[in-house]
């Protein structure tokens, strides 16, 4: 009698076991399709500059095209990003831009970032950058307009790439801690730059965003820009460089101003970066030296010339009563 029951305890509790089996392998969720990894979202900004100005003449050729008089409000960015994994180490990224302009005609559509991602181990930790996307030079230059405490980034770094962004490949190398502190840094507010790696080297055109290559001259660049705990702070110093040879457009001279005949020039800079994230006071400071093509009203000439200039910017985050508040205080000069 008691082997029976022992028999029939054992079958029991192999049922059960059976049970617990079949139901966890049915529960398991199904590996996600392609196109169901892919995000979208995006933001807008709106900008009226006329309310405390006290220069209308003040304008800036790279920065928000409604400075200066006789300009009223304006769309200063409308974007929206599609992204997402096609793979587990292909990564893309398409941001088209509708607040763009060209001329006098405002809010045209224009593309602004759009590449791939090919990560060569699992992590990502090395991967390469191919397409049209931010050319790895400052750290300022990097941040997204959505993290940037200024609403116009700094002509002294910003001048070297117009918009940021050119055509070419990239190489990005950081180490998963690295990669997570760069997460990290946008995720709590901390105004990072986003992730573009530890080090960077690339190649690309040099006649910036949106326009064709007039040489057979690409341009090089390299970063190096590593962030540092110390006890509760976290600092990144950087230092970056790019050389090539810059060829002013066609549309962009005039008959009566002199210059050498192909119209191109050295372009080349060196820049240094050290940024404390705001824990709660940060600093943001960056300068750079170089030299570049620029016109001089003295001779009605283009020259190669020496250019050098920098910013520092100083802030302090003050948490709101609400999760979701946020004050930054800052000073830059």
């Amino acid at each position: 009698m008691n082997s029976t029951l022992k028999h029939i305890a054992m079958t029991a509790i192999c049922l059960v076991l059976s049970t617990v089996e079949s139901t966890s392998q049915t529960s398991s969720p199904a590996p996600k399709k392609w196109y169901e990894t892919i995000s979208l979202r995006g933001y807008m900004q709106f900008r009226y500059n006329r309310l405390l100005e006290t220069n209308p003449d003040l304008k800036c050729e790279q920065c928000d095209r409604s400075w200066g008089g006789n300009n009223g409000f304006g769309i200063r960015r409308a974007r929206l990003i599609f992204s997402g994994n096609l793979k587990e180490n292909i990564y893309f990224y398409i941001q088209p831009d509708f607040g763009s302009s060209a001329g006098s005609t405002q809010n045209i559509f224009q593309l602004r970032d759009a590449y791939f991602d090919l990560g060569f181990d699992k992590k990502s930790e090395f991967r390469l950058r191919i397409g049209q996307s931010k050319v790895p030079y400052g750290f300022e230059n990097m941040q997204s307009s959505q993290n940037r405490l200024p609403l116009d980034r700094a002509d002294a770094l910003n001048s070297a790439v117009s918009n940021e962004r050119d055509m070419g490949a990239f190489f990005y190398w950081a180490p998963q801690k690295s990669r997570e502190l760069f997460a990290g840094f946008v995720r709590d507010n901390e105004k990072g730059s986003g992730d573009y790696g530890v080090f960077a080297l690339g190649v690309y055109n040099g006649q910036t965003a949106n326009r064709p290559e007039l040489n057979n001259n690409l341009h090089i660049v390299a970063r190096l820009s590593v962030p540092t705990k110390i006890g509760n702070q976290i600092i990144e110093p950087g230092i970056q460089a790019h050389t090539g040879r810059y060829v002013i457009p066609t549309e962009n001279r005039s008959s009566s101003v002199k210059a050498i005949k192909s119209f191109e020039f050295n372009d080349k800079r060196i820049a240094g970066s050290f940024i404390l994230y705001p824990r709660p006071f940060g600093i943001q400071a960056e300068y750079n030296i170089g030299q570049g093509p620029r016109y001089n009203p003295g001779k009605d000439s283009i020259e190669t010339t020496s250019l050098s200039g920098g910013y520092a910017t100083f802030s302090w985050k003050i948490p709101g009563k609400r999760k979701d508040e946020t004050f930054f205080p800052f000073m830059r000069i």
